[in-house]
């Protein structure tokens, strides 16, 4: 059994790693979020030491890793976006490996900061890319490299549109500030940019057609293929019959024309992507670097649209 630590536990995506922790036959012992609203630990860890202090929670996971009896060998990290390389730094510092929710951080330079503190301390930090767990993503990936034997030269059309509406709260939270979250493309966007670079190679051309708060679009050209995107939080970017439904989420990937479907089997990817850390096969910087390269580099051009 491992002892984790978690930060982040009033956010959205924390009961997902709450559940992986516990499916995984392993214990939290320390939490840590400024907003108290964390009751969702007593359904899976309710005798961890919950914190609203860094300060107080950085003196536990020490004293703990002195004392040895509950060290922390894994810190889970669900904070803001922004706060994403600092609680990394936390976790390596105390002498644990550092589990980080997308994005790793908002910065490529980034990586190579925590690369040398990586090797300084001789701990991991691995990231979460369910993506790569899914079964339909993976036999795509599992195709793709087929056909590449059979058609080194072939090169493939994808449209992607992802929709998920948002309200008036999304832009006073952090997540509406492009300097703490990264943007919508870095929020919502990253798991698909990483996907598609993971399956049909490196960027070779990058290109922003669209920028502004709740949308945005450009076009990728990958080594096998060529990407045109959208990605929106804005309800009224949703097709007409979405919308006649009520629905307020709509998700399209297509390949030369055909649909890929991978709209269910998402429940379980985070347990699996701890299986896989635990078992010393999990996503680290480097693998996660592209993707955040990628939207990096769309935020950039992205925001001298919006200012021109």
């Amino acid at each position: 059994m491992k002892h984790f630590a978690l930060i982040g536990a009033a956010g959205y995506i924390a009961p997902r790693h709450l559940k992986a922790i516990k499916e995984t036959g392993n214990r939290l012992v320390a939490a840590l979020d400024p907003f108290d609203s964390v009751g969702i630990l007593d359904s899976y860890f309710p005798d961890t030491q919950f914190f609203t202090e860094p300060e107080r929670f950085d003196r536990h996971l020490d004293k703990l890793r002195r004392g040895k009896l509950d060290q922390v060998d894994y810190v889970s990290i669900c904070s803001p976006n922004y706060l994403h390389d600092a609680h990394i730094r936390m976790a390596l510092r105390n002498k644990a490996h550092a589990i980080c929710e997308k994005p790793l951080v908002l910065n490529p330079w980034n990586v190579d900061a925590l690369s040398d503190i990586e090797a300084e301390t001789g701990m991991r930090v691995y990231t979460i890319l369910q993506l790569r767990h899914h079964p339909a993503i993976m036999g795509l990936k599992e195709k793709v490299e087929s056909l590449k034997e059979k058609d080194p030269g072939k090169s493939y059309d994808i449209d992607l549109e992802y929709m998920t509406s948002r309200g008036s709260w999304y832009y006073r939270s952090w997540k509406g500030n492009i300097e703490k979250s990264g943007g919508i493309v870095t929020n919502i966007g990253i798991h698909f940019f990483d996907m598609l670079i993971w399956i049909f190679g490196p960027v070779m051309e990058n290109r922003v057609t669209k920028y502004s708060g709740d949308r945005a679009a450009g076009q990728l050209v990958l080594e096998k293929a060529r990407v045109n995107w959208f990605l929106s939080i804005n309800a009224e970017t949703l097709p007409n019959e979405v919308k006649m439904k009520n629905q307020r989420f709509y998700r399209s990937l297509t390949i030369d024309g055909e649909e890929i479907d991978f709209s269910d089997g998402f429940t379980d990817l985070h347990t699996l992507s701890y299986q896989h850390i635990l078992n010393g096969n999990g996503f680290g910087m480097q693998e996660a670097k592209a993707s955040i390269q990628c939207v990096h580099d769309i935020r950039k051009a992205g925001m001298q649209i919006a200012s021109g």
